[in-house]
């Protein structure tokens, strides 16, 4: 089983203003490879064999945040499925956690830059514990985001102290741990209780990083993402493929520890 636990749609109408807009704003380094539809994303699935794929929405406004869940709701299936998000700066957590769980929804994904938070900001921390306490997976971007200028606004040795005053749940750092900032997690992050996702990817961290990081932090901590429509999903899976380590270890990596935190 393959899930893409890393994945980006938006509803019809919106889909095509939204990539052009995303695509502008990250320099046109991330060609989208689908339209950014629901659709466009099942048959990117069918064509490179991933069974379920997980939307990550991010909340920008408070204005937006309860279409947006709703909608989260909407697409989810036996193949599609979505968090949830809140607004960082909004003024009740709680009412929009609530929400968001009432709308069967497992996680909640932050992007510190767009949202415009320090990632281990003491509101963010409270809201944090009360979304695990919800038993809700948190999925941030982590490291750099290139459309954003320094400074960046989640580093490793911030993830670091998040996971050891969280004490517990699933907290995932995209990127494997932090964009353009694999040294630092390798050296403070990799070994600690978060998650990291494969997302954007091969393309940009080397393979040997990758293997050392491996091996300092378990595969049984690294998820296959993808980061659709921004990177080719299959490309990525067969890269994960071709690395010299135990079968079992891609199993995992590939959709084993994502079936496990899905609790699916």
């Amino acid at each position: 089983m393959i899930i893409d636990l890393h994945a980006h749609v938006f509803p019809d109408r919106l889909a095509a203003k939204t990539i052009s807009i995303l695509t502008e704003s990250a320099d046109n380094i991330f060609i989208p490879v689908n339209d950014g539809t629901v659709s466009g994303l099942l048959k990117n699935m069918d064509e490179w064999g991933i069974d379920v794929s997980v939307i990550q929405p991010v909340v920008p406004k408070q204005s937006q945040f309860k279409r947006i869940n709703e909608w989260s709701a909407e697409i989810c299936s036996d193949r599609v499925i979505s968090f949830g998000g809140v607004y960082p700066h909004t003024d009740d957590y709680r009412r929009d956690i609530d929400f968001v769980v009432s709308l069967g929804l497992k996680g909640l994904k932050f992007h510190p830059e767009y949202q415009d938070f320090v990632l281990d900001d003491e509101h963010m921390l409270m809201l944090y514990d009360y979304a695990l306490g919800k038993g809700l997976i948190l999925f941030f971007h982590a490291g750099v985001d290139i459309a954003y200028p320094p400074p960046v606004k989640s580093t490793p040795r911030q993830f670091v102290r998040v996971a050891e005053l969280m004490g517990g749940g699933v907290i995932v750092a995209a990127h494997l741990g932090g964009y353009e900032q694999w040294d630092d997690v390798e050296e403070i992050l990799a070994g600690t209780d978060v998650y990291f996702d494969t997302a954007t990817g091969f393309e940009f961290f080397s393979t040997d990083q990758f293997l050392r990081i491996l091996e300092k932090h378990g595969s049984d901590k690294i998820l296959f993402g993808s980061d659709a429509p921004w990177t080719d999903a299959a490309v990525e899976i067969e890269h994960i493929n071709s690395l010299p380590i135990p079968d079992s270890d891609k199993a995992a990596i590939l959709g084993g520890n994502a079936k496990r935190i899905l609790n699916i």
